[in-house]
């Protein structure tokens, strides 16, 4: 077992490659609207769990406003196309700013940024600030999310609720069908790898919908038996 996890842990690289190969093979690789979002990893349930953790330093205490609940783990980040094929992934302690995440996984694929014009990226509010939404627009994304109650209506705020809930159905197939919060990793390296395995099923799983032409690109029923 010991062995599996170390080879395991040794394929991170080679399942990140995989996801960005899977969404590159697809139509979806070339649409310019994106949706992003973070949903919670659990690490730990317990006191002493958080205390002898090795992932004291990355994970953190978090709180997870959809669901109402505290958690001590990490987030996972993700921009993903209106079909929920993932482009960029990360996680980072839940105590960092949305913004300030966001603006180092754009930092880390500028090259990718830079190839495709006119991105629309739709948001919740928590990536809400003037200065964040200058720096969107000098990379050529514009930034889409709901008015704040003194704001006026924004351009294309009508469509947001019904987007919103695709980016909560994609966080609710992690957590449901692929058991995001079940992950059963104790460390930093750990975590990653099983949190990657589950976002390179979903890429592969609509990759497959997609080339069958199945009627649901994201749904993974006919994979659960």
């Amino acid at each position: 077992m010991a062995g599996y996890n170390k080879r395991l842990r040794a394929a991170l690289p080679l399942v990140k490659r995989m996801i960005r190969e899977l969404a590159r093979d697809s139509d979806f690789w070339t649409d310019t609207v994106g949706i992003t979002d973070s949903t919670p990893v659990p690490c730990g349930m317990s006191r002493p769990t958080v205390k002898r953790s090795n992932l004291a330093g990355w994970a953190g205490y978090g709180h997870c406003a959809s669901h109402s609940r505290f958690f001590w783990g990490l987030r996972l980040y993700l921009v993903c196309t209106p079909t929920g094929m993932p482009i960029l992934w990360a996680l980072a302690n839940p105590k960092l700013g949305e913004r300030e995440v966001l603006a180092a996984m754009l930092e880390v694929d500028a090259k990718l940024v830079t190839r495709r014009e006119g991105i629309l990226l739709i948001s919740d509010k928590g990536f809400a600030s003037k200065a964040f939404e200058q720096e969107l627009a000098e990379l050529g994304i514009e930034l889409l999310r709901p008015a704040f109650k003194r704001e006026k209506q924004r351009s294309g705020e009508p469509m947001l609720k019904k987007v919103r809930q695709l980016i909560e159905s994609v966080n609710d197939t992690l957590r449901g069908q692929l058991d995001l919060e079940q992950h059963g990793g104790r460390t930093f390296a750990g975590v990653a790898i099983r949190v990657a395995q589950r976002v390179l099923a979903m890429a592969a799983g609509i990759w497959h919908n997609h080339q069958t032409g199945a009627p649901v690109t994201r749904s993974l029923i006919a994979f659960d038996h």
